[in-house]
């Protein structure tokens, strides 16, 4: 069974710094192979994409997290991660990993003073 489950959210003052991690298991070929995403969904929107990195270790971002939010990959953890910094109170959403279709549970980041 493929499982991504999300982690490292929490509530954090604007200006501040999370970061979220992803552990995937279960994939039918290696975690390497596959494009990785992050999306997100603030309270009573829809999902937004913000962040993917592919095969080769390219990124790409959403115009509204580029050059504050960072995407990396472990592969021999088989784990995604986000580096959240400079936080808005208008990052406040549940954050998934996602492959293709596939999500995670999500977790929760709050952006509040």
């Amino acid at each position: 069974e493929v499982q991504l489950v999300e982690s490292g959210g929490g509530l954090v003052q604007p200006g501040g710094s999370l970061r979220l991690s992803c552990a995937a298991s279960g994939f039918p070929l290696p975690f390497s192979m596959y494009t990785m995403s992050w999306v997100r969904q603030a309270p009573g929107k829809g999902l937004e994409w913000v962040s993917s990195i592919d095969t080769i270790f390219s990124t790409t971002y959403a115009d509204s997290v580029r050059g504050r939010f960072t995407i990396s990959r472990d592969n021999a953890k088989n784990t995604l991660y986000l580096q959240l910094n400079s936080l808005k109170t208008e990052d406040t959403a549940m954050y998934f990993c996602a492959e293709d279709t596939l999500r995670g549970q999500g977790t929760q980041v709050t952006v509040s003073s």
